[in-house]
């Protein structure tokens, strides 16, 4: 299998270039010679200064370029994109969304502006253009309450537990609707809980490590009886950049008598991307301490709407399809990320 680095032949268009995955992303696109033109919106749903140190590192680099506009413009996404691109053929990856299960809840409107109009808008952009491959962020919140593991694409998704997963199912059908009306290939990834350095302010192990080391009690939901496929951000980067030159194309093999969520018989592809292993909550949580030097303070509680007990990603499919097999422990990770998020904290002040 040739590596992606000598496939990506066209620029890449990435949404939520200021965002964790999508800086991890642009840095390793750059470092292979790949002209990378980012959009976001700089949304502060977390500290906005994170956002800012994340786009110092990749601007000034050559072949890379950056537009502050919100998907939701369809204006300003026009014209972002006619400044980036123009008519030539590209690469559209979209991280961009409204990101968090428990924030759905309270500000739903802020998911519909988002996920779906501002998804909707960019469909109509990549459609109207020669866009060779879109490849676009769904989520594991997509398997809702789904009890059977590992977790499978050809599984039904039709049982949400909260908006954000529903607006990213929604994306789905959105993507496979315009890959069957006007032919454009698009493949959805369905992230497993993303960690690492760089990474979000409002997920667990961030939280966690924060509190573990100012000597704050964490919060234990479900009273400590969750498990999470923790993969570490390398390993998705690498998965993602495979799968841009990877164009979705419609499967020969689909049976519309028995249809299934991950392929078609238009150009258009589901995938699962995580560590194909559950770690239990309460073994992240010793790491951290470990790594920390001291004990967690915790206080256990009930299960949270809209959570789920466990997810499992089976990521076979991406296996046979690009090759992905991911290569880092949570123990490895987890390491890595308190290394880089004490001097991230000691650099603040």
């Amino acid at each position: 299998m040739a590596d992606w680095r000598d496939r990506i032949d066209a620029p890449v268009v990435l949404t939520g270039a200021a965002g964790f995955i999508g800086a991890a992303l642009a840095e390793a696109l750059l470092d292979a010679g790949v002209e990378v033109h980012g959009l976001d919106a700089l949304v502060p749903y977390y500290d906005p200064a994170l956002k800012q140190a994340r786009l110092a590192r990749l601007e000034g680099r050559p072949g890379f370029s950056f537009r502050a506009v919100d998907l939701a413009d369809r204006a300003g996404l026009a014209a972002a994109l006619d400044a980036a691109v123009g008519e030539r053929p590209a690469y559209v990856v979209n991280l961009a969304a409204q990101a968090g299960v428990r924030w759905s809840i309270e500000n739903p409107h802020a998911y519909g502006e988002a996920n779906l109009a501002g998804f909707l808008n960019l469909l109509e952009e990549c459609r109207r253009r020669p866009v060779k491959h879109l490849v676009y962020a769904s989520s594991s919140s997509v398997y809702g309450g789904n009890r059977k593991v590992p977790f499978s694409e050809r599984d039904g998704v039709d049982h949400p537990v909260s908006l954000y997963a529903a607006t990213k199912k929604a994306n789905e059908l959105m993507a496979h609707a315009y890959a069957d009306l006007y032919d454009l290939p698009a493949t959805g990834l369905r992230f497993f809980t993303v960690y690492g350095p760089w990474g979000r302010p409002d997920m667990a192990y961030w939280k966690f490590a924060a509190a573990i080391l100012e000597g704050r009690p964490i919060q234990v939901f479900n009273h400590g009886d969750m498990q999470r496929d923790f993969t570490y951000i390398d390993d998705i980067v690498e998965g993602v950049a495979r799968l841009i030159p990877h164009v979705a194309a419609p499967d020969p093999d689909f049976d519309a008598t028995a249809p299934t969520p991950a392929t078609s018989w238009a150009p258009h592809r589901i995938y699962n991307i995580g560590a194909r292993r559950p770690e239990r909550l309460m073994d992240m949580i010793a790491i951290l301490e470990r790594l920390a030097g001291r004990e967690a303070i915790k206080e256990f509680l009930p299960m949270q709407p809209g959570d789920v007990p466990a997810t499992w990603a089976d990521v076979s499919a991406l296996e046979r399809a690009v090759g992905f097999a991911p290569k880092v422990t949570l123990e490895e990770g987890l390491t890595r990320f308190m290394d880089w998020f004490q001097g991230w904290n000691g650099a603040r002040g």
